[in-house]
C-alpha cells in the first residue's frame, strides 16, 4: 500500500472580522500567542484569545474602512532559527497587499505573536506594530540580541504587565530602549500588577491598542498619554504607566 504523503502546512488569514469593507484603507493583522518550540498545529484557543481585540478594532475602524484578520500559523512554535511565526507574519502582510493593494498594515501580536510582530516589522507594507506582553529570549550572551533594526520608520507600541511571570517585562523594556535609540516613534506602557494575560486591566489595554492603531493607520489623533509616551525620552516613555480607567474619558 502506497504511503500517504504528509499534508503541507499552510499559513492563512481568517475571515475578516466584522463586515469587510468594499474598499480597504488599512489592515490590522492579529498574531496569536504561540510556544517557544512545537511542531504541533496551533491551538484554536490561541486564535480565539485575540478575536475580541480584533472585533473591537474592526468596529472602531469601520468608517475608515479597516480590514481586520487573525493570522493562523502553520505551527504552534517559534522553533529556533526557523522563526516560523515571524515568517508567517510576513506572509500575512504579503497576503494583505495581494488582497487590498498598497495600504498600511499594523501587526498586533500577543506573547510569542508579539515577538513575531516585532520581527516581521521590516515588511514594506507594515507601518506599525503592537506587541502585547511579548515573549523575548533571555539575554545571556549565548545568542544574538533580538534585532531592532527592522523597527526603523515604524510606530511601535509595547504593553507589558509588571507581574508577568511568563514573559519577563524587563526584556521588553531593554528591547524598546535599543529601538528608541534609532527610532523616536517607540513607546512602552507598563500595566501595574497585571500578569501575562493582561486580564486585570483588559478594558484599558484594549482601549490603548485601539487608540494607537487608529492613529497609526488613519491619522486619528493619539490620546495624550500616547503622545506623551512617544515624546518622552527613555526611560520615561518606555515605562509609561497605563492608568486605571484609560479609555473612558479620552481627550485627543
Amino acid at each position: 500500500m502506497a504511503q500517504q504523503a504528509t499534508p503541507v502546512r499552510t499559513v492563512r488569514l481568517g475571515r475578516a472580522l466584522g463586515s469587510e469593507p468594499a474598499t480597504v484603507n488599512g489592515v490590522a493583522l492579529l498574531l496569536p500567542n504561540g510556544e517557544e518550540s512545537s511542531a504541533r498545529r496551533p491551538s484554536p484557543l490561541a486564535a480565539a484569545s485575540v478575536r475580541g481585540l480584533g472585533r473591537r478594532l474592526a468596529r472602531a475602524g469601520r468608517d475608515q474602512h479597516l480590514a481586520t484578520h487573525v493570522v493562523h500559523y502553520r505551527y504552534r512554535g517559534w522553533n529556533g532559527d526557523e522563526a516560523h511565526l515571524a515568517h508567517d507574519a510576513a506572509w500575512a502582510a504579503d497576503e494583505a497587499v495581494r488582497r487590498y493593494g498598497d495600504v498600511p498594515v499594523c501587526l498586533v501580536g500577543l506573547g510569542m505573536g508579539g515577538r513575531a510582530a516585532l520581527r516581521a516589522a521590516g515588511h514594506e507594507a507594515v507601518n506599525s506594530v503592537v506587541a502585547l506582553a511579548p515573549w523575548l529570549p533571555e539575554e545571556d550572551g549565548t545568542v544574538p540580541a533580538e534585532p531592532v533594526r527592522q523597527l526603523a520608520g515604524r510606530h511601535v507600541l509595547i504593553v507589558h504587565g509588571t507581574n508577568d511571570a511568563r514573559t519577563d517585562p524587563e526584556l521588553s523594556f531593554r528591547l524598546a530602549a535599543r529601538a528608541k535609540k534609532a527610532n523616536r516613534e517607540v513607546c512602552r506602557f507598563e500595566v501595574h500588577a497585571d500578569g501575562h494575560g493582561l486580564n486585570q486591566y483588559r478594558d484599558e489595554v484594549l482601549a490603548l491598542t485601539e487608540d494607537f492603531v487608529m492613529g497609526v493607520l488613519f491619522g486619528r489623533g493619539f490620546s495624550r498619554p500616547v503622545q506623551d509616551a512617544l515624546a518622552s525620552p527613555p526611560p520615561l516613555g518606555l515605562r509609561m504607566p497605563l492608568a486605571a480607567g484609560f479609555g473612558t474619558t479620552l481627550r485627543h
